[in-house]
């Protein structure tokens, strides 16, 4: 929920809903309304820029939480879920499209350093093969489309991005997975992601051998 949280403050930084200006400075703003933008053209390159940056995080979040909201409604009012659509005049086929892609991924395996559809270029894979390819693109800086691009060329060569293992299901308690996932989050990566790196790390020192091997 942290991290929700945080997406949902920065809609609320980004667009103020009072006085709907996107601020640039005390002379130039951004008029945001319903149906677009209203830019002065006094607007300097950064500040253009950077209104541009923070729409962009809003529309991301925004899917984020609209899939978010259709789940919920989709197992909380199986029988009214579908009327809430049509009253506040959403598109069911996109909100579909979102739920989606947040039903692949909880909360906790969501990158804020990565889009929406970085996401949703890997949410029809296997878990540890979406952590994988978004590992990937976080670490060399991909668009979506370059993602997109290194997926299928991987699919393409009949060579798997990672070639993975299987491992026994383990037993252990719930207060040990919570601090699991707490000690992942605080490290920016999925619990799946985090235990391998613990395990290998640990089994190189057991060996003898340095980290970086």
């Amino acid at each position: 929920m942290t991290r929700l949280r945080h997406n949902a403050a920065a809609v609320s930084q980004t667009i103020s809903l009072n006085n709907r200006t996107m601020h640039s400075s005390k002379t130039r703003q951004i008029m945001v309304t319903r149906v677009g933008l209203n830019i002065p053209a006094s607007i300097l390159y950064d500040e253009w820029e950077n209104a541009g940056k923070r729409l962009s995080a809003v529309a991301d979040s925004s899917a984020w939480c609209l899939g978010d909201w259709l789940i919920f409604g989709q197992h909380r009012y199986t029988d009214r879920y579908r009327r809430a659509i049509e009253s506040v005049g959403l598109d069911y086929q996109t909100l579909r499209n979102y739920a989606w892609v947040a039903r692949s991924f909880d909360l906790s395996r969501r990158r804020d350093n990565l889009s929406f559809q970085h996401h949703a270029e890997v949410a029809a894979l296997p878990p540890h093969e979406q952590d994988y390819w978004l590992d990937q693109a976080a670490t060399n800086g991909w668009s979506r489309n370059q993602l997109r691009q290194q997926v299928r060329g991987s699919r393409d060569s009949g060579k798997p991005g990672r070639t993975d293992e299987a491992l026994p299901q383990l037993s252990v308690a719930e207060e040990q997975v919570s601090r699991w996932r707490a000690a992942a989050r605080s490290r920016g990566c999925s619990l799946e992601s985090w235990i391998v790196k613990q395990l290998d790390a640990a089994a190189l020192e057991v060996l003898g051998r340095p980290l970086s091997a």
